[in-house]
């Protein structure tokens, strides 16, 4: 009977040159200033015409598909909030002030009386 032995296989090696063993072990650190963080004007100015949604948030709750299906004209929904408490004011999604719901002509409007965090942090 014949037996087939398995060949091991070979092991192969990279050769790696000088000078890639010179470069990688070697490395400039990066300077970094003050000055190659800031702005230009130009984009400054550009960015200050962006649109934003900004959205007072009376409250939330949460309702079944069915419940939902039954909603119609005169349905009442009781949000999670109670009368007088700060709404929520979200740029973009994401909450950022809250305020007092207040009456600006015939309007609606939202007094702020406390920023969360700053836009962009």
């Amino acid at each position: 009977m014949a037996t087939n032995k398995a060949k091991s296989p070979k092991k192969k090696t990279k050769a790696v040159s000088k000078a890639a063993k010179k470069s990688s072990s070697k490395l400039a650190p990066t300077k970094v200033s003050a000055a190659s963080t800031t702005v230009p004007r130009d984009n400054i100015d550009v960015m200050g015409k962006l649109n934003l949604t900004v959205t007072a948030e009376l409250g939330r709750t949460r309702e079944t598909i069915g419940k939902v299906r039954e909603i119609g004209d005169q349905s009442l929904i009781e949000l999670d909030k109670s009368v007088g408490e700060p709404v929520d004011l979200l740029l973009n999604g994401e909450l950022f002030a809250r305020g007092e719901v207040v009456t600006v002509s015939e309007n609606f409007g939202v007094r702020i009386t406390e920023i969360v965090r700053q836009p962009g942090d």
